[in-house]
């Protein structure tokens, strides 16, 4: 993408309404701009990155066995009524009423409707297991929306939920939740903890937190230090082995990890004190196990071996991809701007001319541009005719991980200088060297 062709509204001053630097930094990169308290538009860069996490997040939903759907942002009321939750949601619901006067919401999560989708369709054991997700728009009307998209009203879910005839079933379910959780988080470059949770208006009885650990996290969280070092199981983990992933869940959850709600002191102090960790938490995924919480007043049941109905057992999934870009921004950023992780980077490399109209320069610069376009690298052209030092903040600012700078120096050697933006260190590669780099 050229930039001369591109939409990038960079911001050269601070937002004073941005507390926290991902706020910040969003809307100074031109990621987004408010529309109204807690809503928010993606422009392209921002788009950008959130597309990349949500395709992540959905291949490791697809390699966990869950089945890709949607549902509407708009639900009736009736579906919540049935559930009891209506009434006990709170005021974070926002209630509507159509043309006809019918009750309406805008679905703040969908726990009653695919509940309701489910049982339309299946009564047998025989159609069991399955995990039905989407990814949807969501809306809480927050009290007080704050921090960008860290509180927002409006945001990206992506909701799964599981459908298991008894309670092994659904424990396994969760098991490969848990497990695709630690390999999604890990791809987006992010170190989740799970830890023990309050299961809040969802319900149930069993849930955990993936925390990332930031100092502008939104709680105290606190863990064993040896979570830090522990792997996170590879892409050929075997879903379907029962014992395998229990035994990951075994050892994620063998040390002691809580949010502040779960917290147990004493247990706690029992870690020595150069294990434990207290610290700030931004929290990125939260799953749920609560049984017949839905499937019993929603009458959503299957007929067993011996012909007996019974409700089903489920659980939820969440994982918010428009949280998750101000997560990673909160966890990879210095005072010059965002420091993206490549495989969620809106570009992988940017190209900077340093002398915008010389001949040379301007024809190396084209020459690059269209050989990593045409091996399909996400490349940005800066072709404005800008001073270097802007140039250089503003990749520096919007964080591509990769920066070709290109000027009349360096091509009298016959080179072009490299920057890794993750952590300053520059090289001088060929043309040749250069397009082997960043097409690995």
């Amino acid at each position: 993408m050229r930039l001369s062709r591109y939409f990038l509204p960079i911001l050269r001053e601070t937002p004073k309404e941005a507390e926290i630097a991902s706020h910040r930094l969003m809307l100074r990169a031109g990621m987004m701009r408010q529309e109204a308290a807690g809503i928010y538009a993606f422009l392209p860069l921002g788009l950008r990155v959130l597309r990349k996490i949500e395709q992540i997040v959905r291949e490791e939903q697809n390699r966990a066995g869950a089945i890709e759907m949607l549902m509407p942002t708009i639900q009736s009321a009736d579906l919540w009524r049935e559930s009891g939750r209506y009434e006990a949601y709170g005021k974070e619901m926002l209630r509507i009423e159509d043309r006809h006067e019918r009750e309406m919401l805008y679905g703040p999560t969908n726990e009653e409707m695919i509940t309701e989708i489910f049982r339309s369709y299946v009564r047998s054991y025989k159609d069991l297991p399955k995990n039905l997700y989407h990814i949807q728009w969501k809306f809480r009307d927050e009290v007080r929306p704050r921090f960008g998209l860290m509180r927002g009203r409006e945001f990206l879910m992506k909701d799964a939920y599981s459908f298991d005839v008894d309670y092994e079933g659904a424990k396994h379910a969760y098991n490969r939740m848990f497990v695709a959780y630690l390999r999604t988080f890990a791809r987006l470059g992010l170190k989740s903890i799970p830890m023990v949770a309050d299961t809040g208006p969802i319900g149930g009885n069993l849930s955990h937190e993936f925390i990332i650990l930031a100092s502008t996290g939104e709680s105290e969280v606190y863990c064993h230090k040896d979570y830090l070092d522990f792997p996170v199981p590879d892409q050929n983990i075997n879903f379907d082995d029962v014992a395998g992933l229990q035994a990951t869940f075994d050892k994620w959850t063998s040390l002691y990890a809580a949010t502040s709600e779960k917290h147990d002191a004493a247990a706690f102090g029992q870690i020595p004190a150069d294990k434990q960790v207290s610290a700030r938490g931004i929290e990125v995924g939260h799953i749920f196990y609560f049984g017949t919480k839905y499937s019993e007043p929603m009458k959503a049941v299957v007929s067993g071996p011996d012909g007996v109905e019974k409700p089903v057992h489920m659980g939820s999934y969440g994982i918010g991809p428009s949280r998750l870009v101000a997560a990673i921004i909160e966890a990879f950023h210095d005072d010059a701007g965002i420091r993206w992780p490549e495989p969620v980077a809106p570009f992988k490399a940017a190209i900077l001319n340093l002398k915008q109209g010389d001949s040379a320069t301007d024809a190396a610069c084209e020459s690059l541009y269209r050989d990593l376009t045409a091996k399909g690298v996400d490349v940005l052209y800066h072709d404005l005719d800008e001073r270097p030092g802007s140039k250089f903040a503003t990749a520096d600012l919007i964080g591509v991980p990769w920066q070709v700078v290109i000027g009349p120096k360096g091509l009298a050697s016959g080179t072009f200088e490299i920057k890794k933006r993750a952590d300053g260190s520059r090289e001088n590669l060929s043309p040749a060297a250069t397009i082997d780099l960043l097409t690995r």
